[in-house]
């Protein structure tokens, strides 16, 4: 993130900030600090300005060992910030000219360490980065950080003030029967449902009374909606099919909407359905049975179970999938548990939602190896397809997955051919300027009363007969000059 010979290239942005510190250790220095560890992290550039053209230039330091001194004591002192993640490698002196400057690398934190903050209040001290600037965490995005720190995810939790029989029934019988269909013959399938649920996860003894209630990811997959709302008020599901510019949506599904369960489960093979309906499935058979099922609807299967299970179901604006010609856009409250790199890698399973995640795996959805985005990634490239985007949003905490259909190639034809658009525009506005510039060398060497012929105006604009031959008319049918004659013996005359 910093290379002494890019200096003069940098400018500040999500990963870089630049301070003076000539008197010392800046207060804003911090809350930076803060805001890099709570996000991708970054680098923190002491003894440099940022100019008015964003380019930067030294200020230099004064006194560099009492500084560093100084910033070893704050950064380990828990009053000024939360937790240390730096070793002596994360801090670097360079001579840049006549002026010393000190170069911070922030790494980003782990999950159990976040929020890390500043004054020892968390709610008033936490911060993350929002481009160039640092911006104060609601209590919102703190509370979200702290539910992410313990081992047991949130939808474990056991919901003591409801009953297993407001669950719906008819939605848990589904799902035993698509269960059974993916395993068949399996040790649970002689279970009652409440044994099969508390098995699956959806249902746990509470230590308190010793009964059997609903866990919070049995509500979610097989409460009704309104039930939901109880323990997260803010959930909320929503479909849209977009695929005609002129109309709103096409289709919709929401888990308001009071004619449907409004559940995770019902939600994701509705929406499963409706967003594969138009694949095109190549003709193959096992044995005498044909197969429909490709790599392209594993992957969106995948992506949409991914995007349930990491779901921070206490956030606002809840789940939203999009499908719109070219494409499907996933989106969900909470930002990545493992941080996008190494969610791109692979190899890390960490859902939000641990108990969610079993129960999509027991009918055959989902991964637990971590390998679930980087396969559809290689799903996408092996069909050509635009790279998928994966984007993350602070303010609230937002992940957007973005699986377009267009091909690589369709897109570089596509770039192309707006290039030679734009080139052809060009070409025509140029050709219309030249053309008015002869138009006026023309009406300025006619004199009035003479007839010119067409080889006469043709050595004014030093151009053939026929550009000239269609000079001339444009200046006819434009009322400025007059033709008469015949074709081999026309002239033409300036109008007074």
């Amino acid at each position: 993130m910093f290379e002494l010979s890019k200096f003069n290239k940098y400018r500040e942005d999500n990963r870089r900030e630049v301070k003076r510190a000539r008197n010392g250790l800046p207060d804003s220095l911090w809350s930076t600090y803060s805001a890099f560890a709570n996000c991708y992290g970054g680098v923190i550039i002491l003894g440099v300005e940022e100019n008015k053209d964003g380019s930067w230039r030294t200020t230099g330091l004064q006194g560099e060992e009492k500084l560093l001194k100084d910033f070893w004591n704050n950064i380990n002192n828990p009053q000024k910030i939360s937790h240390n993640l730096l070793t002596e490698q994360d801090i670097r002196m360079y001579q840049l000219g006549e002026d010393m400057i000190m170069v911070v690398h922030v790494p980003a934190a782990k999950r159990e360490q976040k929020p890390i903050y500043t004054g020892g209040d968390m709610f008033k001290g936490t911060y993350r980065r929002n481009w160039e600037g640092d911006y104060h965490c609601t209590f919102s995005e703190v509370k979200a950080m702290l539910r992410d720190q313990t081992e047991d995810t949130m939808d474990m939790k056991v919901l003591k003030n409801m009953q297993i029989d407001e669950l719906n029934m008819e939605t848990i019988h589904a799902y035993r029967n698509r269960h059974m269909a993916y395993r068949s013959e399996h040790v649970w399938e002689q279970l009652d449902d409440l044994d099969y649920l508390e098995r699956i996860g959806a249902a746990r003894l509470s230590r308190t009374d010793g009964q059997l209630h609903p866990t919070a990811a049995g509500l979610l997959m097989f409460g009704d909606e309104y039930k939901i709302l109880y323990e997260y008020p803010e959930y909320f599901l929503d479909f849209r099919e977009l695929l005609d510019p002129e109309i709103r949506w096409t289709d919709r599904l929401q888990s308001s909407s009071g004619d449907w369960t409004g559940n995770l489960f019902d939600f994701f093979f509705r929406v499963y359905g409706k967003l594969v309906k138009d694949i095109k499935v190549p003709f193959k058979l096992d044995g005498v049975v044909r197969v429909d099922d490709t790599h392209v609807h594993k992957a969106i299967r995948e992506a949409l179970a991914n995007c349930i299970v990491n779901t921070d179901f206490y956030l606002p604006r809840g789940i939203v999938i999009k499908k719109e010609r070219d494409s499907i856009v996933l989106e969900n409250p909470g930002a990545i548990r493992t941080g996008k790199k190494q969610m791109l890698k692979g190899g890390i399973s960490d859902p939000r939602n641990k108990a969610l995640m079993k129960m999509f795996n027991m009918i055959g959805i989902g991964e637990r190896a971590g390998s679930g985005v980087p396969d559809i990634y290689s799903v996408w490239e092996s069909h050509g397809w635009i790279e998928p985007q994966v984007i993350e949003k602070y303010s609230p905490d937002r992940t957007i997955l973005k699986l377009s259909f267009i091909g690589v190639k369709s897109k570089k034809v596509t770039e192309k051919s707006d290039r030679k658009k734009v080139t052809e525009k060009s070409d025509r506005k140029k050709v219309t300027k030249k053309t008015q510039m002869q138009k006026q060398i023309i009406l300025s060497k006619m004199q009035p009363n003479i007839k010119y012929k067409v080889e006469e105006v043709a050595v004014w604009l030093d151009v053939g007969r026929t550009r000239t031959r269609n000079i001339l008319k444009l200046l006819v049918d434009d009322g400025k000059i007059i033709a008469t004659g015949t074709t081999k013996m026309k002239r033409y005359q300036i109008i007074e």
